[in-house]
């Protein structure tokens, strides 16, 4: 039931706590999160393309694409599109109710991708700074090694950030111009977090107050 309560779409930037915030909303309104990158791990089984996700490649843009003509049921919250292309897609299948846009300034963006470590079977990520591994380099579950994905060197992350800057911008754009864009800035997504609970709940109930999180 919850496709018929809330149709959303959580955009930003890599590193802005997109994946976060969904798991938030998830579980404080009782709606289902689909990723469209964890979906593709588990329904590829860990093939090429579902590598490709991990790594963040341009897999990553045409999978998310064709996710909007496979997932047809519950779309609340989708971590994506992530382009006009993609947004235009997703038209065909549902009309939205909202979209979240998590604006975070370049240098926290920065600092943050490029402290960021991958467990590549998983997708679980960790950020050294405030949410490290219990054992340096290693998978908190499987003890496997943790890698950081070429796009998360330093070197990588403003070339990152512009692509999607660019990319972006129709998209938001496009949600603008029907009303249904609500963009909410900081630095910390427990800062923003409330803004964003706030929002929600001046459309459907919640089944969790906001500071249990």
């Amino acid at each position: 039931m919850a496709s018929k309560l809330l149709r959303a779409v959580v955009l930003g930037p890599p590193g802005s706590g997109k994946g976060t915030v969904c798991e938030r909303i998830a579980r404080s309104f009782g709606l289902q999160h689909l990723s469209s990158g964890q979906f593709l791990r588990e329904s590829l089984g860990g093939g090429g393309a579902a590598q490709g996700l991990s790594q963040g490649g341009q897999d990553c843009f045409t999978a998310a694409s064709l996710m909007t003509s496979t997932q047809t049921s519950t779309l609340s919250p989708i971590c994506f599109p992530r382009t006009l292309g993609q947004a235009k897609a997703l038209d065909g299948i549902c009309e939205l109710d909202l979209v979240i846009s998590l604006n975070i300034p370049f240098e926290t963006l920065k600092d943050r991708l490029s402290a960021r470590w991958v467990h590549p079977a998983s997708g679980r990520v960790y950020n050294m700074d405030f949410n490290p591994p219990h054992v340096q380099g290693v998978d908190d579950l499987t003890g496997e090694p943790l890698v950081q994905r070429e796009e998360d060197r330093p070197e990588a992350v403003a070339a990152r950030l512009r692509k999607y800057k660019d990319a972006a911008k129709p998209v938001m754009e496009l949600y603008k111009s029907r009303g249904i864009l609500h963009s909410f800035s900081g630095t910390e997504t427990n800062k923003i977090w409330p803004y964003v609970y706030s929002l929600l709940s001046s459309r459907i109930p919640p089944v969790l107050p906001a500071e249990e999180h």
